[in-house]
């Protein structure tokens, strides 16, 4: 953790130190120590309007921990994280490795800072890496990642948390449909996304618009809509779903499902024709 106006060694030239980014205020919230002081008072204000988002964060990466479990165990080794942040407990080699330390990741990010500590983390491992990359460019992501994963076999292409950066004047589903594209028949999808369809859409809103003014653009979206990102793949059960809703391990408590103000689901690429 750095003070105002410090420039750590892991911060090169290229890091604006005085602009807060979506990839550290989310690592403030979870707790993490690659943050500049702009994050933390940009954390705060978001906070402030709505105290109960660190917990939504957490939840958000309890559903990837559970996600990358499931996958594993549908035989899927090959994971492609878009706008996979700054590394914290719990990442996705984290979990994968734990089942199969022969699964194959690669993470994209458009912070330098991400990806600077994802490499970091993952010096001598042969089998991940990551790039720094915009994940609405994905001929270009594509072709960075082709020597990196195998193309012949089922890819899980995740998006956790990051197409409510992506406004409708981008295109997301038409950006979900070229990576789909991409991969073959038995790859899968995944998506957690932000939506004011809680129990406290006034203070979403209000954190939202904080997120705005402090960070970068966010796009609040309803149910249907997140649901309709997945029309190229077969949902898996249970379905578009808050986030502790989906697949939660035995024991869990869920608490009030609404109160998470974001929505989690996983799709199987369908089949040609289909």
């Amino acid at each position: 953790m750095t003070e105002r106006g410090e420039r750590p060694a892991w911060a090169g030239p290229e890091i604006d130190v005085d602009r807060p980014s979506a990839a550290r205020v989310y690592d403030v919230h979870l707790g993490g120590s690659h943050n500049f002081q702009v994050d933390r008072d940009a954390a705060a204000q978001i906070t402030a309007a709505m105290p109960e988002l660190p917990d939504i964060l957490r939840a958000n990466r309890s559903f990837l921990r559970r996600a990358v479990r499931y996958l594993v165990g549908q035989g899927v080794t090959q994971f492609l994280d878009l706008g996979s942040g700054i590394p914290t407990v719990g990442n996705v080699h984290e979990i994968a490795w734990q089942i199969d330390p022969d699964c194959r990741i690669v993470y994209v990010d458009i912070d330098p800072i991400a990806v600077a500590h994802s490499n970091a983390i993952l010096q001598g491992a042969f089998n991940a890496n990551a790039v720094l990359g915009d994940l609405r460019d994905p001929d270009r992501i594509l072709a960075d990642v082709k020597d990196l994963l195998d193309f012949s076999r089922p890819i899980a292409v995740l998006m956790v948390a990051v197409l409510h950066f992506i406004p409708d004047s981008d295109d997301p589903k038409g950006v979900i449909r070229r990576y789909l594209d991409a991969v073959p028949e038995g790859s899968y999808l995944a998506i957690s996304h932000a939506s004011l369809d809680g129990s406290a859409p006034e203070r979403a809103e209000a954190a939202t618009e904080r997120f705005r003014n402090r960070v970068t653009d966010f796009s609040m979206r309803t149910r249907a809509e997140i649901t309709a990102l997945f029309d190229d793949v077969e949902l898996v059960d249970p379905g578009v779903v808050y986030l502790t809703e989906w697949r939660p391990d035995e024991g869990d408590d869920i608490g009030d499902p609404k109160r998470m103000s974001q929505f989690a689901g996983l799709g199987r690429k369908k089949q040609a024709g289909n």
